[in-house]
């Protein structure tokens, strides 16, 4: 599994040992933590390699010993993309490029995890695997991660067509929970910090944006069926959770439910990021087809996403 210390691959570590799998997590720790696999250090059934999908001399060697790939290594958050930009193309396209020939030589099957960044502007009322994407200009960095994760899934999508390689594609919708870290943007994670600290909680925009929230264990439960399901080969598959809240009514719940002093207060775009950059009213996904292949649907909701963040959170105050 690339990526296998970050906040998704993690969980998804656990899960598969706790299955009965023998899992290898390669990951180069820039954003993962070794301390997201404390709970795997002394499984017999683990081991962690520290290095990244950019070499690839060690990703085709990984890859050859072993009889599945979870490639979930990416450069993760908005303030990474914005003020990063050339690694997270390097890491997000090329380090895929990697993964997939080497699958390819090993003829080992593939999970690539995407992102409902894909969509871009895409404001629909529900997002279904086929709907168009609608973007901005390539010079707007913000932009960039959904250029890089498109291409991700082309060259899949390729390798299923052209070679056979048996590819599944999931996008990920805000997956949110326990281990994720508010530094690189992520709003439910810096929210709650800000509320069990009772310090100022941070809007950026005018909080009317509405997000969809899907809790990670929901999600690995999602990622589990597809990944052994013959329905969803060559398949590209949205994970999420339908239910929407605007930025604003999710501060004011995570105020309400850590019962915290937090005021709300407001920074614009340009502030935060910088000139020019540019976000999405809305994301809704629609979860037609991961209900028809596999028979999932998420079943934590906002309020269980508060109290497990928090309930974590409150063991480092």
């Amino acid at each position: 599994m690339t990526g296998g210390a970050g906040f998704i691959g993690s969980h998804l570590c656990e899960r598969l040992i706790t299955d009965g799998h023998q899992v290898t997590a390669l990951d180069n720790l820039s954003t993962g933590r070794f301390e997201n696999l404390e709970n795997l250090k002394k499984s017999q059934h683990f081991e962690f390699v520290e290095g990244s999908v950019l070499d690839t001399d060690l990703v085709f060697s990984l890859v050859a010993s072993h009889d599945y790939v979870f490639h979930l290594a990416a450069a993760v958050g908005v303030f990474n993309i914005v003020h990063r930009p050339l690694d997270s193309l390097m890491t997000n396209i090329r380090g895929t490029e990697n993964v997939l020939e080497a699958a390819q030589l090993s003829n080992s099957p593939v999970l690539i995890t995407s992102s409902s960044e894909v969509y871009g502007k895409n404001v629909s009322d529900s997002l279904k695997e086929s709907d168009d994407r609608i973007l901005g200009s390539p010079i707007t960095l913000r932009w960039s991660y959904s250029e890089a994760k498109a291409i991700d899934e082309s060259l899949a999508y390729a390798y299923f067509i052209e070679k056979k390689l048996e590819t599944r594609i999931v996008r990920f919708f805000n997956t949110v929970g326990p281990r994720q870290l508010g530094t690189y943007g992520m709003v439910v994670p810096r929210f709650i910090n800000s509320a069990l600290n009772n310090e100022p909680i941070t809007v950026y925009g005018d909080g009317n944006q509405t997000r969809c929230f899907a809790h990670v264990y929901d999600v690995i439960d999602a990622v589990i069926a597809i990944a052994f399901s013959n329905e969803t080969i060559g398949k590209v598959i949205n994970i999420g959770n339908d239910s929407e809240i605007s930025i604003n009514s999710l501060a004011k719940k995570i105020i309400e439910e850590t019962q915290s002093n937090s005021k709300i207060v407001y920074v614009s775009y340009a502030d935060a990021y910088g000139d020019g950059f540019e976000d999405m009213e809305r994301r809704v996904p629609n979860i037609e087809l991961i209900q028809e292949l596999v028979g999932w649907r998420p079943r934590r909701n906002l309020t269980t996403i508060i109290e497990d963040i928090s309930q974590e959170m409150r063991k480092g105050l």
